[in-house]
C-alpha cells in the first residue's frame, strides 16, 4: 500500500509539473500572440492612414494631367489657326495663365525644389534632370510669348498666325515627351531615394503647398477652369475622341 502511495504521489507530480509547464508556455504564447495582435494592428493602422493621403508622384502625375488637357487646348487653337478659322484668343491666354501659375510657377517649382536637388545629392539620373531643368526653363519663355498672343484681340495677318503656330507646337512638342519621360521615369524613382517616411512627409509638403496657393480645393478648381475651357472649344465631350469603326 505505501508503494502505491508513493507511486500515486508520483504520478500526481508529474502531472502538476506537466500542467505547470503547459501553462508557462501557454503564457508565452499568449504574450507572444497579444505582442503580435498589437503589432498587426500598429501596421494596419499606418497602411490604413497612408492609404487616405496622396503620394507626391499621384500628386505630381494628376497635375500633368491638367498639363495635358490644356496641350489638347493648345492643339485645338492651332488646328483653328492652320484652318484659318477666327476663335477667342482670350482661351489661349487663359489656358497659358493655367500654365503658367498651376504648372510653372507650383508644379514645376515642386519638382526643382523638392525632387531635382535629392536626385542630384543621391547622384541619380542627373542627366535627366539636366535636361528637364532646361525644358522648364525654355517653357517659361515659349508661354511668355503664348500670353502676348493670347492679350490680342486678333492677329494682324497670315506672319503672326504662322509665328502663333509655330510656338504651339514647339511648346507641345516639347511638354508632351517631357511628362511622360517623368511619369516613366522620374517619378517611379522617387521612392528609390528616399525613406519611406520622407516620401509621405513630401506628398504632405506637396498639398500644403497647393492649399497656400490656390486654397483647399485648388487642384478641383483648376480642372474647373481648363473644363470651361473645353467647353468654349467644343471639345469637352470626351465621347468626340472615340474613333468610328
Amino acid at each position: 500500500m505505501e508503494t502505491l502511495n508513493k507511486n500515486k504521489q508520483f504520478t500526481v507530480d508529474g502531472a502538476d509539473c506537466k500542467r505547470r509547464d503547459f501553462l508557462r508556455k501557454g503564457v508565452k504564447l499568449g504574450t507572444l500572440a497579444a505582442v503580435t495582435g498589437m503589432s498587426l494592428l500598429s501596421a494596419c493602422k499606418e497602411e490604413s492612414e497612408e492609404e487616405g493621403e496622396v503620394t507626391p508622384s499621384e500628386d505630381l502625375m494628376r497635375e500633368h494631367g491638367v498639363m495635358n488637357r490644356i496641350l489638347l487646348i493648345y492643339d485645338t487653337c492651332k488646328l483653328h489657326l492652320t484652318n484659318n478659322e477666327p476663335f477667342d484668343l482670350a482661351v489661349l491666354n487663359n489656358s497659358a495663365q493655367i500654365i503658367r501659375t498651376f504648372i510653372e510657377d507650383y508644379h514645376e517649382k515642386l519638382e526643382e525644389d523638392y525632387l531635382f536637388p535629392r536626385f542630384e545629392k543621391a547622384n541619380r539620373l542627373t542627366d535627366l534632370v539636366q535636361v528637364l531643368r532646361s525644358q522648364h526653363k525654355a517653357g517659361r519663355i515659349l508661354t511668355d510669348r503664348i500670353m502676348e498672343f493670347g492679350k490680342m484681340k486678333s492677329l494682324a495677318g497670315m506672319d503672326e498666325n504662322q509665328k502663333l503656330v509655330k510656338l504651339l507646337g514647339d511648346f507641345n512638342g516639347m511638354y508632351r515627351p517631357h511628362g511622360s519621360r517623368e511619369d516613366t521615369v522620374l517619378f517611379p524613382a522617387i521612392r528609390e531615394i528616399v525613406s519611406k517616411n520622407e516620401y509621405f512627409a513630401l506628398g504632405e509638403d506637396f498639398e500644403r503647398k497647393e492649399h497656400e496657393l490656390f486654397g483647399e480645393d485648388g487642384f478641383e478648381a483648376m480642372v474647373e477652369k481648363v473644363a470651361i475651357i473645353e467647353k468654349q472649344l467644343e471639345i469637352y465631350d470626351l465621347s468626340q475622341f472615340t474613333p468610328k469603326l
